[in-house]
């Protein structure tokens, strides 16, 4: 494993270090050609050509080993930027207890997703999603048993969101955000529905059973209407759907069609 490189002092180290090594190899390349094209027998006489012609294919091998050499070097050194940079990146847009995109990871996927959409003429349904009275939750049953509802909730969403290509993120505590794409009012319900019901469920763990049900909110994107507009009627649909009782879907565009779980 490469030394790392944090202060001024390792950088010069690094660079002395590689400069030695520049010129050993340097050496022992430029050795190799003369002794095997010119021969050991300093006091020879040579042709003028013939040290020409050596200087040349020693110049020629021993650029061409060290540019080889440095950039073979260099290029492992930027594929393990770019692979650090892009776990970096997964790692900032994702939640680490549900393995769901977080809310960062949400906005800068749904941006291109409605572009496509637009663009494609396809049809895009916000959801919101929360897990019922999950204060009482962790008051009851501890923050432990609360992590494990939002894992089992997590794993849910997550399965569902691959299985019919939905995005879905943990948008914050125990709220989750989801777009669906090229699906109906109807279509989106029934998802929706299906969800309520998988989510309908208890979490087993540390002796006790905690049950879980959840509450959902969907609406369509509108034309004109960015993320924020559509996301925030979407809250208006959950916000509806806690004040008819919990555990069911509400549609915001149709207030009075209210499918329970």
């Amino acid at each position: 494993m490469p030394r790392p490189i944090v202060t001024h002092r390792d950088a010069i180290s690094y660079t002395i270090g590689r400069m030695a090594l520049a010129g050993g190899l340097t050496a022992i390349v430029t050795l190799t050609f003369i002794f095997s094209d010119l021969g050991t027998d300093a006091s020879a006489l040579v042709p003028v050509g013939t040290v020409a012609h050596s200087s040349l294919l020693i110049a020629v091998g021993v650029s061409t080993l060290l540019s080889g050499a440095l950039s073979y070097r260099s290029a492992i050194l930027m594929r393990q930027l770019t692979l650090t940079r892009a776990e970096l990146l997964r790692i900032s847009c994702t939640d680490p207890l549900t393995g769901l995109l977080n809310r960062r990871g949400f906005d800068d996927a749904a941006a291109p997703l409605l572009a496509r959409a637009a663009t494609a003429g396809q049809r895009v349904v916000a959801l919101m999603c929360d897990i019922d009275r999950f204060k009482a939750i962790n008051d009851r049953y501890g923050h432990d048993a609360g992590d494990r509802v939002l894992a089992r909730i997590g794993a849910i969403l997550r399965d569902f969101a691959e299985a019919n290509g939905a995005v879905i993120a943990r948008h914050g505590g125990e709220e989750f955000a989801g777009l669906l794409v090229g699906v109906s009012d109807e279509e989106a319900t029934r998802y929706a529905l299906a969800l309520c019901k998988l989510c309908s469920t208890d979490v087993a763990g540390n002796d006790v059973e905690v049950p879980v049900t959840m509450s959902f909110g969907l609406a369509a994107h509108l034309p004109g209407g960015d993320l924020a507009a559509l996301m925030r009627r979407a809250d208006q649909a959950l916000y509806r759907a806690k004040d008819l009782g919990r555990n069911c879907v509400v549609q915001i565009d149709r207030m009075e069609a209210v499918a329970a779980c």
